[in-house]
């Protein structure tokens, strides 16, 4: 009986091996790659259970999800030779499990490395081609927009099929596009001839924004130009999006910018107070220029006006003595006003000549 029972436990756990090392059970998410003494044997893309030969043959699990590679930051010279700081991360896939395997050994760390000097070369292909300005213009503007603003939501998606993305694609560009007719609807002539302009597109993937400065969609551009040099297609990957994070100056060279822009601002600034001052100048020039105007009109006005009063009295004077009753009165009111002045300061003593005719008011007679 012991023997008995050892021969069926042994035979049980022989079962179980096989059937452990020779099972393969393949998810929604992944491709089985069946080699045979080293080779490729068959693919298995559907989901499912199946058999392979324990030993013999071997199997190699590859995902079929989009995955995320963050690149390192690098630095790059623009086209007019100034040094950029590009930092990229890259959203791609295995489409071919077979070529994936003979070319990369089905290595995620031998496909991440290949796709890094891919984007690498493509990154500083792209970049300088493209002058400094266009690439800050582009960093606010077209750098990092895509179709879709949830793009990476769908990463714990076990498999996206290529036809969903072009769905997806399709539904927001009809989307996208019957905004924009809205847009335009509600503007005018000058406006649509305006939006026309801003949305033109080169030959070469740049929006014109203005005759100066173009607008680069540079997630694409570099991925066009990744997708021309290097074909990732050779590898079984697909490379489905290059989206940039960061795009900067290095920082040894941002404090030199820096205090150029605090230089300019403040050449800006001094221009402006120089220009205040001028026309606070001119201001208070104008001001000093109109009160002498007031000063000097006023002056004349009462130089008129004290004449015209000096021409009145005269005129009285004139009309009182040409009048013998008033000419009479008035000699003998100044007459006496010209006796007050001279006892004037405590003098109590009048000394006048007996022929003055002050006296003679005295004397009680006149001549």
């Amino acid at each position: 009986m012991k023997k008995r029972t050892t021969v069926i436990v042994l035979a049980l756990l022989l079962v179980y091996f096989v059937i452990n090392t020779a099972a393969v059970i393949t998810y929604p998410n992944q491709y089985k790659v069946i080699k045979t003494m080293g080779k490729i044997s068959r693919v298995t893309t559907d989901p499912g259970f199946s058999l392979r030969i324990p030993v013999i043959q071997s199997e190699t699990t590859i995902s079929k999800s989009r995955q995320l590679y963050d690149i390192a930051p690098t630095e790059i010279y623009t086209s007019d030779k100034k040094k950029m700081e590009v930092d990229a991360y890259i959203i791609w896939r295995v489409t071919d499990p077979v070529k994936f395997t003979q070319t990369l050994n089905s290595s995620k760390a031998s496909a991440e490395s290949k796709i890094s000097a891919m984007v690498y070369g493509a990154l500083k292909a792209t970049v300088s081609s493209t002058s400094q300005e266009e690439l800050i213009a582009s960093r606010d503007s077209a750098l990092d927009k895509t179709v879709e603003e949830d793009t990476l939501s769908d990463l714990q998606v076990q498999d996206i099929t290529s036809e969903e993305l072009k769905e997806d694609a399709q539904a927001t560009d009809q989307a996208a596009a019957g905004q924009t007719a809205g847009q335009t609807a509600g503007q005018g002539a000058a406006g649509q001839a305006a939006d026309q302009a801003a949305a033109e597109q080169t030959s070469d993937g740049m929006k014109v924004i203005d005759e100066n400065t173009r607008v680069i969609s540079l997630s694409n551009k570099i991925l066009e130009q990744l997708n021309r040099d290097y074909d990732p297609e050779q590898y079984g990957i697909e490379i489905q999006m290059v989206k940039i994070k960061k795009l900067d100056l290095p920082d040894e060279n941002k404090d030199a910018v820096y205090n150029r822009m605090i230089t300019e601002r403040k050449n800006i600034a001094a221009a402006y107070k120089a220009q205040g001052e001028s026309e606070a100048q001119m201001i208070r020039n104008m001001t000093d220029r109109e009160t002498e105007v007031m000063i000097s009109e006023a002056n004349a006005k009462a130089a008129q006006l004290e004449a015209e009063g000096e021409a009145e009295y005269m005129r009285i004077l004139s009309d009182a003595y040409n009048d013998p009753d008033k000419a009479e009165y008035y000699l003998f009111v100044r007459q006496l006003d010209a006796a007050k002045k001279s006892l004037e300061n405590g003098n109590t003593t009048l000394f006048l000549d007996s022929d003055s005719p002050i006296a003679s008011l005295f004397e009680g007679s006149r001549e």
